[in-house]
């Protein structure tokens, strides 16, 4: 018998829908951009849901952004997120001006994109970014796009310049002091009082940061209602707008590329419009000012008299990298008197800059003045006539130091020194044997509680740390030495905490560092939060502390606040420039 198979139909299987968003971009606020804006996402959105075979995955559109920068287009950039998570496969566009005018830019999107699998289309050009000529022809057209920006740049620069030879300003800058009235500036009393202000606490020796406190418990603020900085004290003391006249092009734009600023010192002509408004400020005042300046900028250091200065500020130079010697101190131990003393000493002031490094020695302050006498040729040292007849003292190397005089002559001096051993004397070293023996914790022991704590995980020391806070104040804390025990949590105890432990089981009102050295010999810390002291007699007394607590991670919502105060802060500054 026959057998028969009935067999069904098959459903024709539809290829999936491409996900497809559109692109657009307007570089102005006008109302007729903002028509057109309006009329490319209405476009688009239509084409992509008019057709079957597209899923609809929105349109990215920047409004009055720049096309140069593809960082400063925020809806650009999340349109590249989006790519990369998968959510678009298919970018329309009207051109290749609306999608980047910066050839770079456009290139590396373009290619970032063509590694996910995504289309770019540019309906004007009829080019597709996968196809096989795809990119020649886009670095051709984008070269030209680029270079309509450039030709563009240079008509507004040409017409602001010819705008500036007329003594029109180029726009209604705001500048505090000032509000403008039609096209021209007008006094605003109160700010006009601080502005004088700035300007007579200037002429009387007071610095920026000076004023800057004084405004603050004045209360008075910026024109954008905030903190007056000491940046916009300086800039309003070199702006020439308060003596009734404009200056023209105090700034200018390398290219419209990258859009940097630099200023304009010389590199282009400027134009100097006189009696184009009310003065804030007489002329001769302003003068005088700029005189100030830059006598100040020519002393340095010397012409703050809120900073503590000796005959050396300034003179001394590192001969390996050129910057100035500073003043500091630090423990003495190479003297034969009590430790814990501290002495005077000169070093480059770039190791004190974060990240940076000068390999040059340094120099005691004693040493200094002693060697200067000599090579000067006098008995003692003098301050008056050190600063008298040396303009510069430059130290190339430790033992040598060439001296520029006032009158123009120079000569080297060298000198040689065996400081460590000839302080290694028999007192000294009675002095620092004694206290060794006394703590038992080997040598170089110049702390209370070096080699006193040791880690109950791992056994290592603990060692000192030192930080110092806003108000001035130096703490020290104590912390596991060993950089490979990974059990070790490195949380740390604080100096005071661990004196008023010490305290408090020794039962004493305070810290006697005598008793402490007599009846303790050493303590461990089994846990974070857990230290155990060893007494010399045998027994032992275990306390708990408190841990240092730790500052919270800043949040997303607190990094895009800071972010905001920082762009307002700088558009203030930028603003009160102009």
């Amino acid at each position: 018998m026959r057998k028969v198979s009935k067999i069904e139909p098959i459903s024709p299987s539809l290829p999936p829908r491409k996900k497809v968003a559109a692109y657009a971009r307007v570089s102005m606020e006008t109302e007729r951009l903002n028509h057109s804006l309006s009329a490319q996402v209405s476009y688009y959105s239509n084409l992509i849901q008019s057709n079957p075979e597209w899923e609809y995955a929105g349109v990215y559109a920047d409004n009055a952004v720049t096309g140069t920068k593809s960082s400063s287009r925020e809806e650009f950039q999340r349109m590249l997120e989006d790519c990369e998570a998968g959510k678009i496969d298919i970018i329309l566009t009207k051109s290749i001006s609306r999608f980047a005018r910066n050839t770079v830019d456009l290139l590396e999107a373009v290619r970032h994109l063509k590694e996910l699998g995504i289309e770019v289309r540019f309906e004007k050009e009829h080019i597709n970014s996968l196809s096989g000529d795809g990119e020649v022809m886009l670095t051709l057209l984008a070269s030209f796009a680029q270079e309509e920006v450039r030709s563009l740049s240079e008509n507004v620069k040409w017409g602001t310049r010819k705008r500036f030879e007329q003594g029109i300003p180029n726009g209604r800058f705001l500048i505090y002091g000032y509000r403008w009235e039609g096209d021209h500036l007008v006094v605003e009393p109160e700010e006009a009082k601080i502005v004088r202000l700035i300007y007579d606490n200037f002429l009387k020796g007071l610095s920026a940061e000076a004023t800057e406190k004084q405004l603050e418990e004045m209360g008075a603020k910026s024109m954008k209602g905030m903190h007056f900085p000491n940046s916009s004290i300086r800039a309003i003391l070199k702006n020439i707008t308060y003596t009734g006249n404009l200056l023209f092009q105090k700034e200018y734009t390398l290219d419209p590329i990258s859009k940097k600023t630099r200023k304009n010192h010389g590199e282009l002509p400027q134009y100097f419009v006189e009696n184009t408004h009310e003065a804030i400020i007489p002329m001769e005042t302003y003068q005088a000012v700029q005189a100030e300046i830059a006598r100040r900028q020519e002393l340095g250091a010397l012409a703050n008299w809120s900073i503590n200065t000796s005959c050396f500020t300034s003179k001394i130079k590192c001969g390996l990298c050129g910057a100035s010697f500073v003043r500091n101190t630090r423990k003495n131990r190479a003297k034969t008197s009590q430790l814990g003393e501290r002495y005077t000493f000169y070093g480059c002031g770039t190791n004190k800059r974060k990240g940076a490094h000068c390999f040059s020695g340094t120099i005691r302050e004693d040493v200094l003045k002693e060697e200067c006498a000599k090579a000067l040729g006098l008995p003692e040292f003098d301050e008056d006539t050190f600063s008298g007849r040396v303009a510069k003292v430059t130290i190339p190397a430790t033992g040598t130091m060439v001296f520029e005089l006032t009158d123009g002559t120079s000569f080297e001096h060298h000198w040689s020194r065996n400081a460590k051993k000839e302080s290694w004397t028999a007192e000294r070293r009675k002095a620092v044997s004694e206290y060794r023996r006394s703590r038992e914790t080997g040598w170089k022991c110049y702390h209370t509680f070096t080699h006193f704590i040791k880690c109950g995980r791992c056994g290592a020391n603990y060692r000192c740390q030192t930080h110092k806070r806003v108000d001035g104040t130096v703490v020290r804390s104590w912390y596991c030495s060993s950089p490979t025990a990974v059990d070790c949590s490195k949380v740390g105890i604080r100096e005071d905490t661990l004196k008023a432990l010490i305290a408090d089981v020794m039962g004493l009102p305070e810290f006697d560092e005598e008793l402490f050295n007599q009846q303790l010999a050493y303590a461990t810390v089994p846990a974070d939060n857990e230290i155990a002291f060893h007494f010399r007699d045998g027994h032992e007394v275990s306390r708990t502390f408190a841990q240092k607590r730790q500052m919270p991670r800043h949040t997303e919502e607190r990094k895009k606040h800071m972010s905001e105060v920082m762009k307002a802060k700088w558009r203030e500054r930028h603003a009160e420039n102009d």
